[in-house]
């Protein structure tokens, strides 16, 4: 009857512990977005950010900022490791699956792999941001009165 008991609380224990992982893994830094941009203000505190898409995974997030330029977070274990990205400084390259890009970065060629975004609207965004497209271009009046022609 005892060993009965002793096996009942040791399955017991076994299925808490998992569970308890299990709940551990779902809520890593991996996954928290929050965290991400935390972290990304301690690096780099004078930057703004704009938007957030993160990868499909976690384990990668790419920041909008104010001025054109992109920042970029890996998940390493606890922490997140961040950088800038200047307009021009990638290459990207649209990946087979249509919802991922080859990012090849230049001036840190160890970071060149394959991001897998949840959408292919996210990917696009993404690949916007680091082409630089979104910066304003010197010299374009684009007033109202501009854009509808002068007549």
């Amino acid at each position: 009857m005892i060993w009965t008991v002793v096996i009942a609380c040791l399955a017991l224990a076994v299925f808490v512990y998992m569970r308890a992982q299990r709940r551990a893994q779902s809520q890593s830094p991996t996954s928290d977005t929050g965290l991400a941009i935390v972290e990304f203000g301690r690096a780099y505190p004078s930057e703004a950010i704009r938007e957030v898409i993160s990868t499909a995974d976690g384990n990668n997030v790419f920041l909008r900022l104010h001025d054109g330029k992109v920042g970029c977070m890996r998940a390493q274990r606890q922490h997140y490791a961040s950088h800038l990205i200047e307009p021009g400084s990638v290459t990207v390259h649209n990946s087979p699956t249509g919802k991922g890009l080859l990012i090849d970065f230049q001036d840190r060629s160890e970071d060149s792999v394959s991001f897998e975004f949840r959408s292919s609207v996210e990917a696009a965004e993404v690949s916007l941001w680091l082409l630089g497209s979104l910066l304003p271009v010197a010299g374009i009046d684009e007033s109202p009165r501009a854009i509808q022609g002068d007549g």
